[in-house]
């Protein structure tokens, strides 16, 4: 695995700054492959990374693992925490990371000649050791690892919308398969259209009766 400074390096050129957030991703992202023993950044697609918000920390992750979108390795469950889950997709074990609650003041006390927070923290992340910063936990997830993957070439059409359905995400209500726009509110509400199948459902039943 590359150097911690060189990794910071390169997630800090995505942005005009390194900030405390990049150093606590790719940190994680290190620590995550020595406890799964696994050597990161990744050539691969064994390691899954989960992380649980967007933003510089998943950019750090993304740094330190290789994880990506785009190879369908990184995902993101926006809970609004600066943690993430490692999945080693070989023997399912997971493990999911976390900032210590003390983590802020922890950083301090390596870095006691600034006085200020935000650069305190920016220079202690870097030299903690990762048992300083970071819980650790073993999880299971609920979705298995198979699923959260899929398989290549995998594809339907929505029953409502007849747009393409990729990777399994169809969902079947009523004998129908749906998109999740289709089956349920989704993150975006069309203007002129119906409000999804929950629109036709009541029409479909008394269809049937």
């Amino acid at each position: 695995m590359p150097d911690l400074q060189t990794l910071l390096h390169l997630s800090s050129s995505h942005h005009t700054h390194l900030c405390p957030r990049q150093v606590l991703g790719v940190r994680m992202g290190m620590f995550a492959g020595e406890i799964l023993d696994l050597n990161l950044p990744q050539t691969k697609k064994r390691l899954l990374a989960i992380v649980e918000t967007d933003g510089c920390f998943a950019d750090g992750v993304e740094t330190a693992t290789g994880c990506t979108v785009g190879h369908r390795t990184l995902r993101v469950e926006d809970y609004g925490k600066i943690a993430a889950v490692f999945v080693d997709t070989q023997t399912a074990r997971a493990i999911r990371l976390a900032p210590r609650l003390d983590v802020r003041e922890r950083a301090r006390l390596y870095a006691p000649q600034e006085t200020r927070h935000y650069f305190a923290q920016l220079e202690g992340y870097q030299v903690m050791p990762a048992d300083e910063l970071f819980t650790i936990q073993e999880v299971a997830l609920t979705t298995p690892v198979e699923s959260l993957v899929s398989r290549a070439g995998v594809r339907v059409n929505c029953a409502l919308c007849g747009e393409e359905i990729i990777n399994e995400r169809e969902i079947v209500r009523e004998g129908l398969t749906l998109c999740h726009a289709c089956a349920a509110p989704a993150y975006y509400q069309p203007i002129h259209a119906p409000a999804g199948v929950w629109a036709i459902l009541p029409i479909l039943e008394s269809v049937g009766d």
